[in-house]
């Protein structure tokens, strides 16, 4: 018989990159319809889920400020590349009969909530998927560091961070035969070793409010539902002590 949930409520960071299935760049319907249905899988467990999505396979601002962009500019415009991959997924998941919001912390009343914290823990609480769009609202800070913000201010008992492979490497692992891969690691060892995970102010944010990252392989077909029960293959990054 399989096991419960260990989390109540969790945020789910997906990249914009993982959303782009073999393309170049933009969206794959085939993947974003597969992430909607594994979030429905946990959601039918009874877990409360929300979503923070970037938006690198539309836009960067920090490649286009490398390209002499004005670094503000590139990144206002990656977050409104973020609402419309929010846009797409709650899409998709009202496909799979769930009742979905997107709060943008850019207001844009006519296709979105504007982020208000207390709305989106009661539409949680009632059981609607929640995505979190436009980053933090503010440039120079990654969608990482959004994630690791809006985990904290939900409560959240987890994020987890759905990726291109089964956990944390020493390398990338696609790269280097030879990368290690961790099981489970502190806060601080991703900080000293340099890990890429996620930059270091999600990092530290999520060591500063004791909010596990779960990273795990968001392609492999249950890896969502079956990493909440605390099977499969990930790596868990959990305070010291």
């Amino acid at each position: 018989m399989p096991s419960g949930p260990r989390y109540r409520r969790v945020l789910l960071k997906l990249s914009g990159e993982g959303l782009m299935g073999n393309r170049e760049y933009g969206l794959d319907p085939a993947m974003v319809a597969m992430v909607a249905q594994e979030v429905k899988a946990v959601h039918s467990m009874g877990v409360q889920v929300c979503l923070v999505i970037g938006g690198g396979n539309i836009f960067r601002g920090v490649s286009a400020a490398a390209s002499g962009m004005d670094r503000a500019s590139g990144d206002y415009m990656g977050m409104l590349a973020t609402v419309i991959n929010s846009l797409a997924m709650q899409s998709a998941l009202e496909r799979q009969d769930l009742q979905t919001r997107v709060q943008s912390a850019i207001p844009m009343t006519t296709v979105c909530e504007p982020y208000i914290r207390r709305r989106a823990a009661r539409h949680m609480e009632k059981g609607r998927v929640v995505i979190f769009a436009a980053g933090t609202g503010n440039p120079f800070f990654t969608t990482d560091t959004a994630a690791a913000l809006r985990a904290a201010e939900m409560g959240v008992d987890a994020l987890l961070k759905g990726t291109q492979v089964d956990g944390v490497y020493s390398a990338d692992p696609r790269k280097d035969k030879n990368a290690k891969r961790y099981d489970t690691l502190t806060h601080m060892d991703v900080l000293s070793r340099d890990l890429q995970v996620m930059d270091a102010s999600a990092i530290s944010l999520a060591r500063e409010n004791r909010i596990p990252i779960i990273v795990f392989d968001i392609h492999k077909p249950g890896a969502f539902a079956a990493t909440m029960r605390g099977e499969g293959t990930f790596t868990i990054i959990k305070s010291e002590g």
